[in-house]
């Protein structure tokens, strides 16, 4: 079983292999062959910025970041994005980052509003945040380039 913490400095390079596997870096905006020196920079802890891991023994599973707005007009709303080894996928670890991530949101941090994007043909990442109340909210076309074309993404979110 694995357990879900806050990432910490050991976890920096493991966090940086997870991005690179092609499943993540596809389904997500990371570019191919991240840099441990960027990951370690993104992961320096802020008063807006929590990361997340599932952990099993030492082995890291998946990372979920949930970034805090800092505009007074915004102040309750935040942003996720996440990845699972795909080692690990289909084993609940998704589900249990982003109930953490919630639960560290709405009842420790008044946040009222969490906002994602998605890939529209990420089913599996849309199935699990439809189950999680989110919705969506727009549909941007050309959003990001990968794969060798333009893709579209869903803009979705979360009102407690």
């Amino acid at each position: 079983m694995y357990s879900i913490r806050h990432s910490e400095k050991q976890d920096i390079e493991q966090i940086c292999q997870l991005y690179a596997e092609p499943s993540n870096y596809s389904a997500t905006l990371q570019a191919p062959f991240p840099s441990l020196e960027k990951w370690e920079a993104r992961l320096t802890p802020t008063s807006n910025a929590y990361s997340l891991v599932a952990i099993q023994g030492n082995e890291v599973l998946g990372q979920l970041g949930l970034h805090l707005e800092t505009n007074p007009r915004r102040k309750h709303v935040a942003g996720i994005g996440m990845a699972v080894k795909s080692s690990a996928h289909r084993q609940g670890v998704g589900n249990a980052l982003l109930l953490a991530a919630i639960d560290l949101a709405e009842q420790c941090q008044a946040i009222s509003r969490i906002e994602l994007s998605v890939y529209t043909d990420n089913l599996a990442a849309l199935a699990l945040y439809e189950k999680h109340g989110f919705i969506k909210e727009g549909l941007c076309k050309n959003y990001a380039f990968r794969n060798g074309q333009f893709s579209d993404v869903y803009m979705m979110a979360r009102c407690k």
